[in-house]
């Protein structure tokens, strides 16, 4: 007989009485199964990104008169891929993004749908007579629950914050503050 017994964020299986013919090997898949199978069904995340985009090339193709359509179908592109969208703002020539993430997400996954999608909803729109496409480098950059209201702002402020600080001064900052070691030639192409 087995009998599991949940006490406070942990289980304590007890096996007795068991026929003979179960294996170790049998045992311990089981036993594996039982743990994670029972810790699945409790799991709990918080995961907040700051995604940081930039437009290809040197150009800031961004329009004021299109952003808001462009961050609206971005957020629904967040959205069906079953994330969160907590903010979304830029500059002509880049974009930030903060999303709570589910676990089961690979980052790289809404990154490469969100730049495929929007680069294809530009060109559908018309938006740009230029050929717009984001490039194929991003930031990525992880917050506490406690940052978020920070964050929101910080986000919802680029304008006002890009009179005084160019996007790379400001991307750079995000890598020192990081500790993010980097070599020039990998990052973004910047604006002059």
């Amino acid at each position: 007989m087995i009998e599991v017994r949940p006490q406070r964020g942990r289980i304590i299986v007890v096996f007795t009485h068991l026929p003979f013919f179960y294996s170790s090997e049998i045992m311990g898949t089981f036993l594996i199964t039982l743990i994670f199978g029972y810790m699945a069904s409790g799991t709990f995340s918080q995961i907040y990104i700051q995604l940081v985009f930039a437009v290809k090339g040197r150009q800031s193709l961004i329009h004021a008169s299109w952003e808001e359509e462009i961050y609206k179908y971005i957020t629904g592109i967040v959205q069906n891929k079953g994330q969160k969208m907590l903010a979304i703002n830029g500059m002509p020539n880049h974009i930030h993004i903060l999303i709570g993430m589910k676990p089961n997400c690979n980052l790289s996954d809404p990154v490469r749908e969100i730049k495929k999608a929007s680069n294809a909803f530009i060109k559908e729109k018309q938006f740009s007579p230029y050929n717009f496409q984001w490039q194929s480098r991003y930031g990525a950059f992880s917050y506490s629950h406690s940052a978020l209201d920070q964050v929101i702002k910080y986000i919802s402020n680029q304008k006002e914050h890009h009179k005084s600080k160019t996007f790379k001064e400001e991307y750079l900052d995000f890598l020192s503050k990081y500790v993010i070691d980097f070599k020039e030639e990998y990052l973004f192409e910047w604006p002059e």
